[in-house]
């Protein structure tokens, strides 16, 4: 499917639920949000919907989203779009709305789409789902506000880590000054996304630090976080999500790993890879995906089994890429 197909399906639609993936991050949010927006100014009913709520950090951004216990039983949308949403379980209790949709649509950006919809739109080469809502857009003839502008700047800067990732293009770079030229305070958006942490993140941290793993001579750093740790801490799930870059940024490590407990038996992996190592190749072989340098998956074990599992897979990638 092209962009140009994507927007006659649109255009020809008037019932359209927007489903980001769970746990939504500043990515799959911004790109939600700022297509909302612009269904709305093509007089489409259109809403955004989600398993929880939304990450703190993002609740200034322009949006609205419903939670899946407030959608009334029986409701069928005659169009579902899925933002930036690897697999359908990624969509986990939502499924049925997907599934009940006289339309399906895939819009992404990761290489390990499995392409699930009616219509597929996956684009590796984007830095991020918001580049090709930026597109999209474009498309459907809708002006860029200030306030899909800030949406889609966070889309993009998040999944560029503030265009310091190797994702980032010079397109990336010309997209992001279109936003800036409809008049957005980029300085007071990258304080509340990247400069902003709370009380408890600042704990967490200093606890991730302190009980830092690091394997084969320092190339491999690890986090691993209990579930009686989160339940002592109170931790929320943004904040556990928040430390998966930090083993990276430690010198002379290749790939940093943070394993979170979200359940007794239940374990949350986020890779993280710097130069060498495609971490979503590793992520695959458990039933996960994402980029070459950031991927994730769940595993249904216990924490030490996890880690055990996850750290032989991990040396042996180091090691070959050292090889290499």
């Amino acid at each position: 499917m092209t962009l140009n197909q994507l927007a006659e399906i649109i255009k020809s639609r008037s019932n359209i639920a927007i489903l980001p993936h769970v746990n939504p991050d500043g990515d799959c949010i911004g790109s939600s949000f700022a297509l909302q927006l612009a269904l709305q100014k093509l007089q489409k009913d259109s809403i955004v919907i989600v398993e929880e709520d939304i990450p703190q950090v993002y609740s200034f951004l322009a949006g609205k989203y419903a939670k899946l216990n407030e959608i009334p039983s029986g409701l069928v949308f005659d169009t579902v779009i899925c933002l930036d949403c690897g697999d359908e379980r990624r969509l986990n209790d939502r499924l049925y709305l997907f599934e009940s949709a006289q339309t399906t649509v895939n819009v992404d950006h990761h290489i390990s789409n499995t392409k699930f919809a009616q219509f597929n739109y996956v684009d590796t080469y984007s830095s991020a789902t918001g580049e090709i809502i930026y597109d999209l857009l474009s498309i459907l003839g809708v002006t860029i506000d200030k306030d899909i502008a800030a949406n889609l700047y966070v889309a993009i800067s998040t999944d560029t880590g503030g265009f310091r990732y190797g994702n980032t293009t010079s397109r990336t770079h010309h997209i992001a000054a279109a936003f800036l030229d409809t008049g957005i305070d980029i300085a007071e958006i990258n304080r509340r996304v990247f400069d902003t942490v709370s009380m408890a993140r600042l704990k967490l941290v200093a606890q991730a630090i302190n009980n830092i793993e690091f394997y084969e001579d320092g190339k491999i750093a690890l986090i691993a976080l209990s579930y009686e740790l989160i339940q002592k801490m109170g931790i929320t799930d943004e904040e556990g999500d928040g430390l998966s870059s930090l083993p990276r940024t430690i010198e002379g490590v290749e790939v940093g790993l943070l394993l979170k407990e979200k359940a007794p038996g239940e374990v949350k992996v986020s890779f993280r890879s710097n130069q060498y190592v495609d971490v979503s190749k590793v992520a695959a072989s458990f039933g996960g995906g994402g980029h070459k340098r950031a991927s994730g998956c769940t595993l249904n074990m216990d924490m030490m089994a996890a880690k055990k599992q996850i750290l032989e897979a991990v040396k042996l990638a180091v090691i070959q890429g050292v090889e290499e």
